[in-house]
């Protein structure tokens, strides 16, 4: 069975020529779209239709609130740009095949959106500004927070590589006094650790309504059952309990050894459905 989830979520949004294309590999061809008209608008010396577009807290504060959006297309061609779409690819595909399709577009914006907003906020005691693509490296401490053995370069394990690699950047960003720099690497390797772990249910969210009313769920085999007095089926009280889990912290929470469960109580359905015809 796989290991990620069966739904549509999970799967490629569409093949080319036999091979899965994600939202991660869109994601991708949109910041290496924006880096090609980059270069030829700068090129073509029109520079001031590039700063048009990158962050400024100045500007958002006046009142540019597009440039908190249109940040991320300003993309000169670079090895590192190149680094970071192939960390995207990389690392990005593997959170969507474990979290679903909606859940990793939801994480990646809110990573897009996390620097310009810390620097507006920041921008009110001093001039902030940001271009270019954000958030590549976020992804790869979200996975190795998600795969935290996983095997990388020089047969260190991911969770070892992202702790040097945020410690390391971090020690550069003190170097150079770049302290808006450091908050942002902080803000955003800190939300990737945080998001994840929430998915996995080791932590909720603080909820703020005032009355919650009962969750209603009408289980037919089991209220059947307790009416007529006939035994409950302890895997269908099971698979309860694995739905309730996934309501409350995401399919994401679910071990491995739970996904077969739920994978196996699915497959049984699906024969007693096609018996029944």
């Amino acid at each position: 069975m796989s290991f990620y989830g069966a739904s549509d979520e999970h799967q490629p949004v569409t093949w080319l020529r036999g091979y899965p294309l994600y939202a991660a590999h869109f994601i991708v061809a949109t910041f290496v779209g924006s880096m090609i008209v980059t270069a030829i608008t700068m090129a073509a010396g029109a520079h001031s239709l590039l700063g048009g577009l990158r962050f400024s807290s100045e500007a958002v504060l006046r009142g540019e609130v597009w440039r908190v959006f249109s940040y991320g297309l300003v993309n000169p061609p670079s090895l590192w740009f190149a680094i970071d779409m192939l960390m995207i690819v990389w690392f990005g595909r593997e959170l969507e095949k474990n979290f679903g399709r909606t859940v990793f577009l939801t994480f990646f914006g809110c990573l897009y959106l996390l620097s310009p907003l810390l620097l507006t906020i920041i921008g009110l005691r001093q001039p902030t500004s940001l271009s270019g693509e954000t958030g590549a490296f976020a992804l790869f401490v979200a996975f190795a927070t998600l795969h935290p053995n996983a095997m990388m370069f020089l047969n260190l394990l991911a969770k070892w590589v992202a702790l040097i690699l945020v410690g390391l950047y971090s020690l550069m960003a003190l170097s150079s006094r770049d302290l808006v720099g450091l908050m942002t690497l902080w803000a955003t390797a800190g939300f990737a650790y945080a998001f994840v772990r929430h998915q996995q249910g080791h932590f909720a969210l603080p909820s703020f309504r005032f009355r919650r009313k009962p969750a209603l769920r009408v289980l037919p085999d089991l209220e059947t059952a307790k009416v007529v007095g006939a035994p409950v089926d302890p895997s269908m009280v099971e698979i309860d309990a694995l739905l309730d889990k996934i309501a409350k912290s995401g399919i994401g929470s679910l071990t491995a050894k739970e996904r077969a469960r739920l994978d196996a109580a699915r497959d049984d359905l699906l024969k007693k459905t096609a018996g029944r015809r």
